[in-house]
């Protein structure tokens, strides 16, 4: 009977040893392998070797807290019309009725372009809005005066058309209009301001100063010049207010060629223009 005694307990002992050797080897097994499960060895009966499950390759996921609009915030529509309503305010005290605008500072003259000074024996073209009765043709006196009805005499000579835009508009306020009416002034005939050519070239006279001109620009408009014609002496006589009159010679032929380009002078109010033949 001790024989078989023995060989049970062997046997039982090496069972065991089995399984603390088994349970030592899934426990050093690695992260992430997986083993597949062994069958209950003896004296495990009924008893499942738990296997370790792999780590969750899924990343956790953070959910951003939902953004709050600041409650000052006002919704789109809102503020849409909210900005209409301002614009519309603005432009109500910004409106100004027709006729009614105040005068602006006027715009600086350029280096090119030189306003036209209103002179004695001009003919002026004055329109005021929505009046025929005030709008009309008027002409500048000998004296420099023109006359306008429900403003008067006005000085004229040696203003612009914007200076006498203005003036005549400052003139017609507080009469039958409410403010400032719209006024547009046109020269029609430039009596005022003219320079002579005489001699040898086709087209002798006067002719009106319209604008800055220099001599070639006034060569420009006499037609050309005469079969004889000395375009090497030509002289410009111009009177000074101090009654002195002074003689300017002029050689076309070295302004036409780029010499002497100081020689070609502006023209002013009364200077004549001789071509000797």
């Amino acid at each position: 009977m001790k024989q078989p005694l023995r060989t049970v307990c062997a046997l039982l002992y090496a069972s065991a040893c089995c399984g603390a050797q088994a349970n030592n080897a899934i426990q050093k097994i690695p992260p992430g392998s997986t083993v597949p499960p062994t069958a209950p060895t003896a004296g495990q009966t009924g008893t499942k070797t738990p296997v370790p499950q792999p780590p969750s390759s899924t990343v956790p996921v953070t959910t951003a807290p939902a953004a709050t609009a600041p409650q000052d915030i006002k919704p789109a529509a809102a503020a849409a019309a909210e900005g209409t309503q301002q614009a519309g305010s603005v432009s109500d005290l910004n409106a100004v009725k027709p006729g009614c605008e105040t005068d602006k500072p006027p715009s600086p003259e350029s280096a090119s372009t030189k306003a036209y000074v209103v002179g004695s024996l001009d003919v002026l073209e004055i329109k005021v809005w929505q009046d025929a009765n005030l709008s009309g043709i008027f002409d500048v006196g000998p004296d420099g005066m023109i006359s306008l009805p429900l403003v008067g005499q006005i000085k004229a000579d040696g203003m612009t058309q914007a200076d006498l835009t203005r003036t005549i508009r400052s003139r017609l306020a507080g009469t039958v209009f409410e403010c400032a009416p719209e006024v547009n002034i046109q020269v029609l005939k430039v009596n005022s301001k003219r320079y002579s050519m005489f001699g040898g070239i086709m087209k002798t006279g006067e002719f009106p100063l319209l604008t800055d001109m220099t001599v070639m620009d006034a060569f420009a408009n006499c037609g050309g010049f005469k079969d004889f014609a000395n375009k090497k002496k030509i002289y410009i006589l111009r009177k000074h207010a101090d009654g002195v009159t002074e003689k300017i010679p002029f050689n076309y032929n070295d302004v036409s060629h780029g010499k002497h380009m100081e020689l070609d002078i502006k023209l002013q109010n009364g200077d004549k223009i001789f071509v000797p033949e």
